[in-house]
């Protein structure tokens, strides 16, 4: 029975190990989408949005609730949030049909 189990073991260890494991090759011109947002907590009522690309992006801001809080499109790298009250916010940003997400403290 021991030798039965040991082959068995054997020819496990033989399928994983023959396994062969390939990576897609990453294109070497694209960039990931990615965003920077500052001042974060924001004290003031304007908050920055940097991006890598630029263009026009859409803005939503959704509560600890899940809804929306702010809505916005914008083409400049300010995002006026004067009419959120203090707390913690998810922003998103959409842009060229990718979508960014970050957390955003209002003081």
């Amino acid at each position: 029975m021991k030798i039965y189990y040991t082959l068995l073991f054997m020819v496990f260890c033989a399928m994983v190990s023959a396994q062969e494991f390939v990576q897609q090759p990453i294109a070497q011109n694209t960039q990931p989408y990615t965003f920077k947002l500052y001042p974060n907590p924001a004290y003031e009522n304007v908050v920055h949005i940097t991006t890598n690309h630029s263009g026009i992006k859409d803005v939503v801001v959704y509560n600890v609730f899940g809804s929306i809080a702010l809505k916005d499109r914008i083409s400049r790298p300010t995002l006026n949030i004067s009419k959120l009250s203090p707390g913690v916010y998810v922003l998103q940003i959409t842009q060229n049909r990718h979508s960014m997400t970050r957390k955003l403290v209002v003081k």
